[in-house]
């Protein structure tokens, strides 16, 4: 059984950093496009990045690009989102997806999904 674990959200002010990331379990390496979506309270969840199998190309919504970065580690099967710069729009909870095909930017591209962790921005 697969499972994808996220971790790094808390409380933060406007303009800090925090840095997510995502323990994937249940198989020998992460197949695929691994990716970051969040949503808001009384909103749809939207992409947010996404990184290809290999690390070499990724993905973001314009409106985080610059201030967020997607990486990942296939030894370790992770997945990370350091988060810079960030705005009180940013906060929302954030999931962690896997398996998806080339950057897929659609959440239902997306086999496996962690629990979400919450980000909250103070102003």
């Amino acid at each position: 059984q697969v499972q994808l674990v996220e971790s790094g959200g808390g409380l933060v002010q406007a303009g800090g950093s925090l840095r997510l990331s995502c323990v994937a379990s249940g198989l020998t390496f992460i197949s695929g496009t691994m990716g970051w979506f969040r949503q808001a309270p009384g909103k749809e969840r939207e992409f947010v990045a996404a990184i290809t199998r290999s690390g070499d190309t990724t993905s973001y919504t314009d409106s985080v690009r610059g201030r967020f970065t997607i990486s990942r580690d296939n030894g370790m099967n992770t997945v990370s989102l350091q988060m810079n710069s960030l705005k009180p729009e940013d906060a929302a909870v954030y999931y962690c997806a896997a398996g998806a095909t080339y950057l897929s930017k659609v959440s239902t591209g997306y086999k496996f999904w962690g629990q979400g962790t919450q980000v909250t921005v103070s102003s």
